[in-house]
């Protein structure tokens, strides 16, 4: 008769193997997940443009970490209850990961908010934290405009003459709103 040898764990493998099932019974419990996937999350990685605003148009784009599927939306509140107009572009090393889209039929004089949500191309559940932008169109009507204009203001600390009140064109571009 041979006797079966009972191979005894080290204290750093009990220990080990204890720590593991203890976190995944924490993660499980808490309906948390065992593994992450923050790491397949696209992310827009240099923030949100909107440019060449007019009184119905106006271009958004944003550029992305890795090629993805762009989810544009546009809505005149920030809690995008109501979407005015949806949209997604694929977004690949061709276009140099960054997606553009041209929206239109947008109202004179409106506040507009547009968010930006990516998608992973290889598994579409995937999604990245959105972004919110804003814009105002253009008015209808045409009125006057006023510009205030500085250069090279406190490059190095120069253009801070303390003697005269320190920057001054701030306060004058306020007070001309």
């Amino acid at each position: 008769m041979t006797r079966s040898t009972l191979i005894k764990p080290s204290r750093r493998q009990f220990l080990q193997a204890s720590g593991t099932a203890a976190a995944a019974f924490s993660a499980a419990s808490f309906g948390m997940p065992a593994i992450s996937r923050a790491q397949d999350r696209p992310m827009i990685s240099q923030g949100l443009q909107s440019g060449d605003v007019t009184q119905d148009q106006a271009m958004v784009w944003a550029r992305a970490d890795r090629a993805a599927r762009m989810h544009f939306d546009i809505s005149t509140t920030d809690s995008f209850k109501e979407i005015q107009h949806s949209v997604w572009v694929d977004v690949l090393p061709e276009t140099d990961l960054t997606g553009k889209v041209l929206m239109e039929g947008l109202k004179p004089g409106q506040d507009m908010f547009y968010r930006v949500r990516l998608q992973n191309l290889y598994e579409p559940a995937i999604m990245g934290e959105p972004m919110v932008g804003h814009f105002r169109t253009a008015p209808a009507k045409k009125k006057n405009v006023s510009f205030c204009f500085s250069g090279d203001t406190a490059g190095q600390g120069w253009g801070i003459d303390e003697a005269r009140g320190g920057m001054k064109i701030y306060e004058i571009m306020r007070q001309n709103q």
